[in-house]
């Protein structure tokens, strides 16, 4: 009998699933690092510049080729920070270019809006 019970609780405890979460996406991680990413209304977009000045941060649509969005900032050189908002885009796939005062592209790459 004993050993029926022991069994049993065995039986039982070896039924237990582990749970396991995803990593949550890196805040930090550059945008213009990674060939494609997915953004959400409000994120936090993380860059490098190479020098202090006014830069411009354009959003064209990929099918048309259209300018969606564009904001002109002054940065600072090293990591910057930008919110990105895309609530009121009707494109889901963009193209996401960054550019200095020359129009001399620093980065370029694809963001898909969620």
């Amino acid at each position: 009998m004993k050993k029926l019970i022991f069994l049993f609780i065995l039986i039982l405890t070896s039924c237990v699933t582990e749970v396991i979460e995803p990593i949550p996406p890196l805040t930090s991680q550059k945008i213009f690092d990674i060939k494609e990413s997915k953004v959400t209304n409000g994120q936090s977009i993380h860059f490098d510049l190479p020098l202090d000045g006014a830069y411009t941060l354009t959003l064209i649509d990929k099918e048309s080729g259209q300018v969606v969005s564009r904001e002109r900032f002054n940065g600072k050189k090293g990591e910057n920070v930008k919110k990105i908002y895309t609530n009121s885009l009707q494109s889901q796939y963009l193209y996401m270019l960054l550019e200095d005062v020359a129009r001399k592209e620093i980065g370029k790459t694809t963001i898909i809006t969620k």
